[in-house]
Parts: structure tokens; C-alpha cells; sequence
């Protein structure tokens, strides 16, 4: 059983905070914070910011003296990578500026990691202690470890509905359910993710641009870093998608995912890039979406979608983490309602996990999970 002392503790909260300051830039990377500490003083502090950056542990070094570095803690969110990717192992620059001990948050699951960094360490005869707010520091990396252990990324699902559970008007009309504070809490949601998946039945009727907008919505960039938009995804059967839409007229990638190979302008002039899918009764197979998604480095991806995209991710239980929005309105019985799903009974019903229910301006935001089934 690792011992930590109140300022290991109180590092550790300091490099969570840290880590959060990467949530929108990290891209494919891990959000990562660091402190160094020595004779009971914080010395120096961190984040990975974007890929190919230094990493939190390098960034922490270079703001202290070099004296002072030798014979300090290092505390980390994750475990010093010791492989060479786009930057040099951390491992040994822990090593070569001479750190006593490091203090660790959780094991790193990535597989060109996973132990070898401590190993490394430990090797050198530096103190290692691990397990100090691991469930936060998994918490903040949810997307990241589920790519790494599953190579699917971490699936959320955003939802918005009136008291009564529907989503749209019997017409189609659903602009806006929900309040300004609940729409500006979604581009949280979605500026953490690195991929946004919708229908083609939602591109033509509500032709979306599902952006982040950073600025508007007060999302903390880093200093000298620009915001990226995320992947957007269409799925698109039949090869519908307009040759005219709000989606090509934004910033950002396009990712086409067809059933077939079909013709596109924008796929000749290398405005979108076309993925046909395998099929799964007639519809794209959701699980090998999620894999391409995988190999392509997404760690979290977005649902935004009509009631039947939606629905099938909750029948195949590959739903990570539902979000819904209720607004304070009653549309009646003649509305949309919310998921497309028709369990034969009772006993087969989804079972929902609700983990906490908070106030969005004046909508009420509910975070949910799918149930463990017996």
C-alpha cells in the first residue's frame, strides 16, 4: 500500500486541474498534468496542450531551476511514457534531471506503455507510488483508455426533450426545445470530443453544421494554440448527401460513411473523405463504425442524431454516456418522442443508471448509463 503526504495530495489535485486545461487540444493525446514538488513547496507545474507538444512532465521541468529539479517529486495524472512517439520518452527525461520520486495517478494503458515507464523508473532507483486519485484521473481520460483497451472510443449520447419525452413537433419542428445555457453546455460536450456522428435524415431536414464554437461558448484554448473542429461523421446508407449543405460551408473534416460506393463533388475535390461500411441488416454496422473510428485515433465521439440512429446505439448497448436535456414544455401526444426502440415486454426494456441530475439554465440536464444486465 503506497503512502502519499498532504502535498503529494495536494499536487496531485493541482495537476487534475492542470490535465483539464488540455481538454480541448489534446486531440488523440491523454490529458496529462504535472507538479514537481521539494521541501514542502510546489516548484514547478504543467499540461500536455496538443500533440506533438512537450508533455505535462517536460513542461513542468523546464519552468525549474535545475538545482531545484534534482532530488524533487514529480506528481502525474499518468504513468511517464517510455517509448519514443512524437516526442522523447518522459521516463528518461524524469530520470536525467535527476527526480527522487514520482507519484502517479494511474498506470497508462496505452500498450507501448503500460508498465514499462515505472519499470524504467524504478530501474533507476527512483521511488514510485501509484493509485492517488486514480478515479479522477481515469475519469478525465475516459475516451483515451476505452480506445487504448477496447480501440473503440468512449460513446456519448445527447438527447433533448420536452417533459413529456418528445423530441420534436408532429411536423418535424424541434428549434429549440432546450434554453441558451443547455445549448452552450452541449458545445462542452462536444468540443471534449474529437468526432460528432449524425443521420442523414438529420442533414436533411435540419442541414446542421455541428461545430464547436469555441469563443462563443467560452471553451478555454491554451495560449498559442488554435481550436480544431471535430470530425464530423454522416451516415448515409443510400448515398444521399446533398451536394449543398452547411456541413462543406464550416471549417472542418467530413468523414462520408456510406453502404456502397457512391459518387460525390466533394469527395473528387478532397473536401469530404467517403467510408463505405459494412452492413448490418441493411443499416451501417454501428461496432465497426466505432472500430474505424478507433483506427482513425478518436477517443471520445458525439451522438447527435434522430430517434432511430439513437435508438439502435442503446439496443446494441453501446452507449457510454447519455446526456438528456429536459425543457420546461409540454409538445403532447401527436409529437415525436424521444428513442426509437421497441422492446417486446417489460422485461426486456433498457435499464438506465441515472448518475446525476442537475439545472441548465431553465432545463434540467440528466446523466445516464445503460444498466448492467444480469
Amino acid at each position: 500500500m503506497y503512502k502519499f503526504s498532504d502535498l503529494e495530495r495536494f499536487a496531485m489535485r493541482r495537476a487534475l486541474l492542470l490535465a483539464e486545461q488540455g481538454m480541448y487540444t489534446t486531440s488523440e493525446n491523454p490529458r496529462v498534468g504535472a507538479c514537481l514538488v521539494k521541501d514542502g513547496n510546489l516548484i514547478a507545474q504543467g499540461f500536455h496542450r496538443a500533440p506533438g507538444g512537450p508533455h505535462a512532465e517536460i513542461e513542468a521541468i523546464k519552468q525549474a531551476d535545475v538545482g531545484l529539479v534534482r532530488g524533487s517529486t514529480c506528481v502525474v495524472t499518468l504513468e511517464p511514457c517510455s517509448h519514443i512517439g512524437k516526442t522523447g520518452p518522459c521516463a528518461d527525461a524524469l530520470i536525467d534531471a535527476g527526480i527522487a520520486r514520482v507519484v502517479i495517478a494511474m498506470e497508462d494503458p496505452n500498450p507501448l506503455v503500460a508498465g514499462r515507464g515505472l519499470a524504467k523508473l524504478r530501474d533507476a532507483n527512483i521511488d514510485i507510488a501509484v493509485g492517488l486519485y486514480s478515479h479522477e484521473a481515469r475519469s478525465l481520460n475516459r475516451g483515451f483508455i476505452k480506445r487504448m483497451t477496447c480501440g473503440r472510443p468512449y460513446v456519448w449520447l445527447k438527447s433533448a426533450a420536452s417533459l413529456d419525452g418528445k423530441v420534436a413537433m408532429a411536423d418535424g419542428e424541434s428549434k429549440w426545445i432546450t434554453g441558451p445555457e443547455a445549448r452552450c453546455d452541449v458545445q462542452r460536450i462536444r468540443g471534449r470530443c474529437q468526432a460528432i456522428v449524425t443521420g442523414i435524415n438529420t442533414v436533411l431536414a435540419d442541414d446542421p453544421q455541428l461545430t464547436v464554437r469555441h469563443k462563443e461558448s467560452g471553451l478555454f484554448i491554451p495560449e498559442g494554440l488554435s481550436p480544431k473542429q471535430p470530425l464530423r461523421v454522416i451516415l448515409d446508407t443510400l448515398g444521399r448527401l446533398p451536394t449543398s449543405n452547411q456541413l462543406v460551408d464550416v471549417e472542418g473534416p467530413i468523414l462520408w460513411v456510406t453502404g456502397n460506393q457512391y459518387q460525390h463533388p466533394m469527395c473528387t475535390n478532397g473536401r469530404i473523405n467517403q467510408w463505405v461500411a459494412p452492413l448490418c441488416d441493411g443499416r451501417i454496422d454501428l461496432r465497426s463504425l466505432l472500430l474505424e473510428l478507433g483506427r482513425r485515433q478518436i477517443n471520445e465521439v458525439l451522438f447527435e442524431a434522430g430517434t432511430t440512429l439513437l435508438g439502435r446505439l442503446i439496443e446494441d448497448r453501446l452507449v457510454d454516456q447519455g446526456v438528456l436535456y429536459y425543457a420546461p414544455k409540454l409538445l403532447g401526444q401527436t409529437a415525436r418522442s424521444l428513442y426509437n426502440i421497441a422492446p417486446p415486454q417489460l422485461a426486456d426494456a433498457p435499464e438506465i443508471v441515472i448518475q446525476r441530475i442537475s439545472e441548465v439554465g431553465g432545463d434540467i440536464r440528466l446523466d445516464w448509463t445503460l444498466g448492467t444486465r444480469a
